[in-house]
């Protein structure tokens, strides 16, 4: 499906961003493998976390759903079950790489599949930890999905520092280590989004200008039971949007801030950008804001390349904004960007390029050279059906010169089913 995007000359309204990902996909696993019941509100509707819903039903565990509401009766540690069949991960890379340390930890035997583009992925960061901790998992010539995983004598502790700033990394290898009678220790020197050490209570302390988080058997795993917040990934394509456009007033209600995820609000902020947070609040362990935007004018930013693991999805809707920052914007140190959904580096390129953006791709980021009165061109945009890059590319459109083309635009459906009737209500843009 593709969708035409026109031109907007306002941009004003409220709107509830949909439930976190990250926390919708965990909240799920981390109630499969506790003791007690939980029940979550607000579960996210996106492919993803669905897939990891199928995933959990699979492997014996009780789902029922009413609507965004989901409850789920514990299995513990103990209790999964071998699948009759693959479990299918759909798109959703933190499905396989979270859940393949839940299942290998638990020595479950079973396959886990998923699409051709999950498939093309790397997880090599994930198979070569789980080896050392005695897991027994192989994967598609030691790297790519299908992975198998079978039965073990147990789990062995590791000190893992993380090579690389990654939450997936990091829970994949402290969730197996939920399965280890001796402490895993995950040392992180970049710190990531916390989710999991948030929801799963886990002991950490500081490490140099990181932490280390560990778990065991010893562990308990609560219970969740509280409302996934609204996505902040999600509600950054609005905050970029209200900023860049002449005329506009956003207000997002009810948005996760939690620290490990926010780093944009703070970037496009420093760059310029209108904000407010008001009714700040907890809902369970995670902090929620109402959020405000509203037109502002931008200035360039080199971005320091250490609070790239704080914003690494929100990146492609950062470059839209630096191309009506006036001044030239520099991204380096991202070059995970190239190991997502897409090679996403290279597809945002391919998008500014063809809205006639001054740009200039690097290995590891990107130049931007911006404009404060920039006029994207019209233009079909490529999206590679990777959601974010749609999204990006229509929030780019409603600047546009004319009517541009997204396609495959029922992407967005991955992270966010309802991106383009929110773009309806706040602009009467989409055709």
């Amino acid at each position: 499906m593709n969708k035409a995007v026109n031109p907007v000359a306002k941009l004003s309204g409220e709107i509830l961003p949909p439930p976190d990902k990250s926390i919708s996909h965990r909240s799920a696993m981390f109630a499969a493998i506790s003791s007690e019941d939980s029940i979550i509100q607000n579960y996210s509707p996106a492919a993803d976390p669905q897939s990891t819903l199928e995933c959990l039903k699979q492997l014996g565990v009780e789902v029922q759903k009413e609507n965004s509401t989901v409850k789920i009766s514990g299995v513990g540690r103990d209790g999964f079950q071998n699948p009759d069949e693959p479990l299918d991960c759909g798109n959703s890379g933190t499905t396989m790489r979270l859940l393949s340390g839940i299942v290998a930890g638990a020595g479950v035997e079973c396959s886990m599949i998923g699409d051709e583009s999950l498939s093309s992925r790397t997880m090599k960061r994930v198979i070569a930890p789980l080896q050392k901790m005695g897991c027994k998992i192989d994967g598609r010539d030691g790297v790519y999905a299908p992975l198998n995983i079978h039965s073990h004598q147990g789990v062995k502790a590791i000190r893992f520092p993380l090579p690389i700033a990654s939450a997936q990394l990091k829970s994949c290898v402290l969730l197996a280590g939920l399965f280890g009678e001796e402490p895993t220790a995950v040392i992180e020197n970049v710190l990531s989004r916390d989710h999991t050490e948030r929801l799963l209570e886990l002991d950490s302390e500081p490490y140099g200008s990181g932490k280390i988080i560990r778990s065991s058997r010893d562990h308990v795993i609560p219970s969740q039971n509280y409302s996934v917040p609204g996505d902040f990934s999600a509600a950054a394509f609005w905050l970029v949007a209200g900023a860049i456009h002449e005329n506009a007033e956003i207000h997002l209600k009810g948005t996760g801030v939690n620290p490990s995820r926010d780093a944009v609000y703070y970037i496009l902020e420093e760059m310029g950008a209108s904000f407010k947070k008001t009714n700040n609040k907890l809902e369970g362990r995670e902090p929620v804001s109402d959020l405000y935007v509203e037109s502002s004018e931008l200035k360039p930013l080199h971005l320091d390349p250490a609070l790239i693991p704080n914003c690494i999805d929100e990146l492609p809707i950062l470059m839209v904004a630096m191309c009506f920052a006036e001044g030239k914007s520099v991204i380096t140190g991202a070059e995970e960007l190239r190991h997502k959904e897409t090679d996403r580096l290279a597809a945002m390129a391919e998008i500014l390029n063809l809205a006639g953006a001054d740009i200039e791709l690097k290995k590891d980021g990107i130049v931007i050279e911006g404009k404060r009165d920039f006029k994207p061109k019209a233009a079909t945009y490529p999206t590679y059906h990777d959601h974010r890059m749609a999204m990006a590319a229509a929030v780019l459109a409603t600047k546009g010169t004319d009517s541009s083309t997204i396609t495959h635009a029922d992407c967005t459906a991955i992270s966010y089913p309802n991106f383009w009737n929110h773009l309806q209500t706040l602009s009467d843009s989409v055709i």
